[in-house]
């Protein structure tokens, strides 16, 4: 009999190698599949006498042919493919909604048409055409900030949006993952092989891997744990889901469900790369739109504050709502410093400057308000739905033009029945860039155009800044250069020597920002590219927009500032203009493209290979199957003959018996 077992332990084994085989070739497409093969022992072998007889062939198992450490590199490489591709798509479509390579419409081009308009105005500061112009060029800058700034934010709405239905989808895999785990662990500890379970549970860790950075550990039984982000989601067929949120910073993550630690850092995926766009990419280029916007806003207004148009001093002013009174609270931030305000009697011109103090330790926008209140001419309050209103009384009004006084602040000249001072009289815009006070000093002693008179002049550093020749060649009335754009001329009369008298020279009249930060006389409004805007008071009246400095109101020296901010480097834009600080964020997003694209390129070709790999390794070659088919069909054709010929000879011995 033991004839008999062998040949149909070979029979056996033939047709379980031709059914393995079969199957190989019923998946050769199937994605995920790897290749099986049987695995044949010799059978237990009988000793007659001293002859050892063999027992037929064993199947010891069917193995699945796979390489766990190229398994574990393609998982690892498909993580990081899934990651730079969200990020690289993400990027380019930004690219594509900042415009910069489309002719006319980058933002770019909007700034300098921006600054072109003011610029044009400077040649034409009272005519409406130009002024139109400006209001126009501006409006058109406001709202592709506001456009941009809307795309990012709706960005970043879809892009949380997309990592929720990204963990949904986690959670699923990871749920048929556990579920596979607990069906291949009963089957195996069964004495059974589950080798097509474990390729379905591994094309869905392969799956999950697109969407997120997996580790893997191996169990007996050919049970796997999962771990995402240090957190064990599949515990053999225990799961921990998943959740993703905001944490206290507003920065995307996640978390294990119920648990509040949220980890916002996490690579791998693209769930990965929706949390680098979210946190990082997307943020740093909003914060920069941001911080080029609230740049301009704050500049340009800090100069529009201090200047005037044609149409003159104010007789009412009033800011933006602000809901909080304390000056810590306002957006451009402000600091402790002076406030110089202008009053004019306008029956008689008479002009007083007045000297506020701001000290973030102990003033608010109240008594700021007081403040303002208390100067003659002028009333002031706060409230939080009115704002700062400053208000003139009757045959006044006000500013807070940085024009230098007609007239010396401080005249130390002596006078006597015998000596009569001459009049000294103020001109000029000043160019510093820093508020000064100068002092005059009388050199020598005698009469103006006689003699060697002379006026030293210190600036409030006490550093001599100039000597002027008012003696002997001087003619009365003649104006004198002092610096910085400041002149003085003398009539007739008599100077002493050691007198003094001192001109105030303003480059900023608001040194504390409170004024442009609570909207007082501004060109813009908001603080930020999502809600900047033209004021109002500047789109009804294009008259108000403040073109000159000096205070016959014929100048073009506010608005020249203005259109000089174009070329002017900016701190808060890290040393750059405008300009040059958009250039680079729009080359920081094309650099971070390019090296993204990179990326993308090495790792698909490493993805390729790995898969190139895999497929020597793990997949089914049709013409070595077709082989094998025959090997095991002869096998089976033998053996066959072989239990032909048993079963022949035991009939011929019987019929011989």
């Amino acid at each position: 009999m033991q004839n008999y077992s062998i040949a149909l332990s070979g029979l056996s084994a033939a047709q379980k190698a031709l059914e393995i085989i079969g199957n190989n070739v019923a998946n050769a497409a199937t994605e995920g599949y790897h290749r099986q093969k049987i695995e044949l022992a010799p059978a237990y072998a009988s000793q007659v006498g001293s002859v050892l007889l063999g027992g037929g062939v064993d199947i010891a198992g069917v193995t699945r042919i796979i390489d766990m450490l190229l398994e574990q590199e393609v998982f690892r490489q498909q993580s990081s493919l899934g990651q730079v591709s969200q990020e690289l798509t993400t990027l380019q479509t930004i690219e594509s909604a900042l415009g910069e390579f489309s002719v006319g419409s980058s933002l770019s081009t909007t700034i300098d048409q921006f600054f072109s308009a003011l610029q044009d105005l400077s040649a034409h500061p009272s005519e409406i055409i130009w002024q139109n112009q400006a209001v126009a060029a501006a409006r058109t800058l406001a709202g592709q900030f506001r456009t941009l700034a809307e795309f990012l934010t709706t960005l970043e709405a879809q892009i949380t949006l997309e990592a929720e239905n990204a963990i949904e989808r986690i959670n699923v895999l990871i749920d048929q993952i556990a579920e596979l785990n607990g069906s291949i662990e009963r089957m195996e500890m069964a004495g059974g092989q589950a080798n097509n379970l474990r390729d379905q549970r591994d094309q869905c860790i392969k799956k999950l891997s697109e969407l997120i950075g997996v580790d893997i550990q191996s169990r007996e039984h050919g049970v796997v744990d999962v771990n995402i982000a240090g957190i064990a989601v599949v515990t053999g067929a225990s799961v921990t889901e998943l959740k993703v949120g905001l944490d206290a910073s507003n920065h995307l993550g996640i978390a294990a469900a119920g648990a509040h630690n949220y980890n916002t850092s996490m690579q791998g995926g693209r769930l990965g790369g929706l949390l680098s766009l979210r946190n990082e990419l997307v943020s740093d280029i909003h914060d920069d739109l941001d911080a080029l916007a609230k740049a301009i806003i704050q500049q340009v207004n800090q100069y529009h504050v201090q200047g005037l148009s044609s149409e003159g001093s104010f007789g009412e002013l009033t800011g933006w709502k602000t809901a909080s009174e304390n000056l810590d609270d306002l957006d451009p931030p402000v600091t402790d410093g002076k406030i110089y305000v202008r009053v004019i009697k306008t029956n008689t011109g008479e002009i007083t400057r007045h000297e506020i103090d701001v000290d973030l330790s102990a003033d608010s926008l109240t008594t700021v308000a007081a403040k303002i209140h208390a100067i003659d001419g002028l009333t002031g309050s706060w409230s939080a739905t009115g704002g700062l209103h400053i208000q003139a009384e009757t045959g006044y009004t006000f500013d807070f033009l940085p024009a230098v006084e007609p007239e010396p602040t401080e005249n130390n000249l002596t006078v006597t029945p015998m000596i009569t001072p001459p009049a000294i009289s103020v001109s000029g815009i000043y160019t510093g860039t820093e508020n000064d006070t100068y002092e005059f000093t009388v050199v020598g002693s005698g009469s103006v155009g006689n003699g060697d008179l002379q006026l030293e002049v210190k600036n409030g550093a006490g550093e001599l800044v100039t000597t002027l020749r008012v003696g002997a060649g001087y003619a009365a009335g003649d104006k004198l250069d002092i610096c910085s754009g400041i002149k003085i001329s003398l009539s007739m009369g008599e100077l002493v020597a050691g007198d003094t008298f001192k001109i105030d020279a303003f480059a900023n009249t608001d040194t504390s920002g409170v004024l442009a930060a609570v909207g007082i006389n501004t060109f813009f409004s908001g603080s930020s590219a999502a809600d900047m805007a033209v004021c109002s008071d500047i789109i009804n009246s294009p008259g108000r927009i403040a073109t000159a400095m000096g205070s016959e109101l014929t100048d073009n020296a506010n608005i020249l500032r203005l259109a000089a901010l174009k070329d002017q480097a900016m701190s808060s834009l890290n040393g750059m203009t405008p300009r040059e600080f958009y250039r680079q964020l729009v080359a920081n997003v094309g650099q971070e493209i390019s090296v993204k694209q990179m990326r993308q390129d090495n790792i698909e070709a490493m993805v390729q290979n790995l898969a190139n790999r895999q497929s020597e390794t793990s997949g089914v070659n049709i013409n070595d199957e077709a082989a094998q088919i025959l090997i095991f069909e002869q096998m089976f054709q033998a053996m066959a003959k072989y239990l032909t010929t048993i079963q022949s000879s035991m009939l011929t011995l019987m019929e011989i018996v």
